[in-house]
């Protein structure tokens, strides 16, 4: 009589160690839900202005709006130099002009004259008449100018000129690329399929050019410095103007790095930043979406004097990866969009099955896969947001993939069944067979 008695208090010891022990398990080693929670927010429920914009469908922007439209004859203004032979006023009538030939690269004819340059004013500067003002004119009506001058003032009855452009002005400009352009195209797809971990020498290099006139536009700039950004760069150009003296330049540099009251975050910001609006800031973009019409205007690209041409580095576009896909430093694409399914297989985990399941399931032992990924975004002002991604529904439904921004840090976690069942069917194969079979 007192046998089953006893059976039954073993059964229920059994029960109640089995349950402490589960107990256990889950609050000290397995269930990172209880000892590391996340407070996070579901995907479909992130407002618009803090998921990342798309990249994909973008569009290579016509090339010709980076130039400028050369005119059917070349103007004159300050840093000319033009050639000028007037007979009896430059050297002898009977000896012949003097002629000088152009450099080798230059597009120029050859000149004709004494060099005769251009003052900051416009005009020009010759014997026995008063300054004569060139800005705006072309070649021939230099001369006729010339002509009219030396008879209104009684120096020539039939003057004899010949005008020539012997130098043309040219504008120093300085262009800094980050975009290193000796990667090949190897190095590249590595960087996008491996760990950003053994970083190479990106450092920026400079060139000074001196871009003659009609020439000195953003896409003379980047054809002499390399041509136009790789995929290391990001798919704008930053155009920053010089300032003419001293106070407009601490002005300018006001205006840079302040933003104004009513664009704090998080109403007004959004993503962005304030600085790019300076009007001292040109941002040529180099891919648009359909329908995105661009909104620098043709005199945008056209460089003057102490420009900076600045193309920037993509080296800040990455996205970290934590938790069960273990640590890592992966740099996002630049020209399509990359989701969370996507990222989470660069990173080395498969979708739905993982390498630990598949063996367990070889020697009997079932594994659930881990299904939570917490999306750790970058807000303005050192603030951030979790997002809840479950990567079951976003295998389902596309539009439950969230596309990954830089800066975000990727999170891999089980959910608490998904843990519990583990814990559940590992301990059952291992300690329940053996129950059955005593």
């Amino acid at each position: 009589m007192n046998r089953p008695a006893k059976k039954y208090a073993h059964t229920r010891l059994l029960k109640a160690s089995f349950g402490l022990l589960v107990l256990c398990c889950l609050g000290m080693t397995g269930c990172t839900q209880l000892v590391a929670p996340i407070n996070s927010i579901p995907a479909n429920r992130i407002p618009p202005e803090f998921l990342s914009p798309p990249r994909a469908n973008a569009e290579t922007i016509d090339f010709a709006l980076l130039g400028q439209e050369k005119p059917a004859n070349y103007t004159l203004d300050e840093g000319d130099v033009l050639g000028i032979h007037i007979a009896t006023i430059f050297g002898d009538e009977t000896q012949p002009p003097i002629v000088q030939f152009p450099a080798p690269e230059s597009d120029l004819n050859p000149s004709i004259g004494f060099p005769v340059p251009v003052r900051e004013n416009g005009t020009i500067s010759l014997p026995l008449i008063d300054p004569l003002p060139v800005r705006g004119l072309t070649v021939p009506q230099v001369e006729e100018a010339i002509k009219r001058a030396y008879v209104q003032k009684g120096q020539l009855v039939d003057p004899k000129v010949i005008v020539t452009l012997m130098r043309k002005r040219t504008y120093r400009v300085v262009v800094i690329r980050q975009d290193n352009q000796f990667f090949n195209q190897q190095q590249n797809f590595r960087r996008l399929t491996a760990p950003v971990t053994d970083r190479t020498d990106e450092s920026a290099r400079g060139f000074v050019l001196n871009l003659p006139a009609y020439e000195n536009d953003l896409m003379n700039a980047l054809a002499q410095t390399g041509g136009l950004p790789g995929i290391n760069a990001k798919n704008e150009i930053k155009i920053l103007r010089a300032a003419r003296n001293q106070a407009e330049r601490q002005a300018r540099l006001q205006g840079n790095y302040s933003i104004p009251a009513g664009r704090a975050f998080p109403y007004q910001m959004g993503m962005g930043g304030g600085a790019t609006e300076n009007a001292n800031v040109v941002i040529v973009p180099l891919r648009l979406r359909p329908g995105q019409a661009p909104r620098f205007r043709p005199s945008d690209v056209i460089l003057n004097e102490g420009d900076i041409v600045y193309v920037e580095s993509r080296e800040s576009e990455v996205y970290y990866t934590g938790g069960l896909l273990g640590g890592g430093e992966w740099a996002l694409p630049r020209d399509y969009d990359l989701d969370v399914l996507g990222a989470v297989a660069i990173a080395g985990t498969t979708i739905g099955v993982d390498r630990q399941s598949l063996i367990g399931g070889l020697a009997g032992q079932a594994r659930v896969p881990p299904t939570q990924l917490i999306v750790l975004r970058q807000l303005p002002n050192n603030q951030q947001i979790a997002i809840e991604v479950d990567l079951t529904e976003a295998v389902n439904n596309p539009r439950s993939r969230l596309l990954v921004a830089p800066r975000d840090t990727l999170i891999l976690r089980y959910k608490p069944e998904e843990e519990i069942l583990n814990f559940a069917s590992g301990t059952f194969f291992t300690f329940g067979i053996r129950e059955l079979f005593r």
